[in-house]
């Protein structure tokens, strides 16, 4: 039987049913695929990101989970930039370990709270 969505995608639905940005405290979306690392502020109210950066953009050696660190502490300082101290933390379906980890714990060593 074929089954409609797969299980990262059911996990990624339920947790955006829960998770909403506004204006005051914005969603702080990662995205993780094999190579790459991504990670934006968005406001869902205003339909708006309003700081992105992904590990393209830091030109750095090292392994994916050290890149991941270095995006999650980049994206803190540019919320710390945008004026943006508290979000709320979108993991995009993914278990909190690894990589998810790593750039959660950079960006809240940072000071961004979440």
């Amino acid at each position: 039987m074929l089954e409609r969505f797969t299980k990262k995608e059911r996990r990624k639905n339920r947790i955006r049913s829960k998770v909403f940005g506004t204006a005051l405290r914005p969603r702080l979306s990662i995205s993780v695929s094999n190579m790459h690392v991504i990670a934006q502020i968005i406001d869902d109210e205003a339909g708006k990101t309003l700081a992105y950066t992904s590990d393209l953009k830091i030109a750095m050696k090292g392994t994916k989970t050290e890149k991941s660190a270095a995006v999650g502490a980049e994206i803190a300082d540019l919320a710390n930039k945008a004026k943006i101290k508290s979000v709320v933390f979108d993991r995009g379906g993914r278990l909190y370990h690894g990589r998810v980890k790593a750039l959660a714990e950079a960006a809240r060593s940072k000071g961004l709270e979440f």
